[in-house]
């Protein structure tokens, strides 16, 4: 089985649109696609290695440090037989509920530390 790094994209626009949508429909909406996901966690438990969200981002350069914003929403990481079998986990997922969204499967590739 090899690994690969899954990333839950959205552009950042249309999330902060949807954080402008009356609170009891978001609440509702989103409450709805927490079931959906949780489905679909439980039918792929055993490939699915870590799932978390991600943050506020700070952006680094050899300028310094700053905040910055990306349509990064989330990440995975999964395991499956290749990179078309990981993909194909992700057809149909809660996520691309999201206007706009879409999600990317790359290879997890480890580097060696130390020699």
């Amino acid at each position: 089985m090899e690994k690969f790094l899954v990333l839950y994209m959205a552009p950042a626009s249309v999330i902060a649109e949807w954080m402008k949508t009356d609170p009891d429909t978001r609440k509702a909406a989103e409450e709805k696609m927490k079931g959906k996901w949780q489905e679909w966690m439980k039918k792929y438990e055993g490939q699915v290695i870590e799932t978390a969200g991600a943050g506020k981002d700070k952006r680094i350069t050899s300028e310094g440090i700053t905040d910055a914003t990306n349509d990064v929403m989330m990440y995975s990481l999964v395991e499956a037989e290749s990179q078309d079998a990981a993909a194909t986990l992700f057809e149909g997922h809660p996520h691309l509920g999201i206007p706009q969204a879409w999600i990317e499967v790359m290879p997890a590739n480890a580097l060696p530390v130390g020699a």
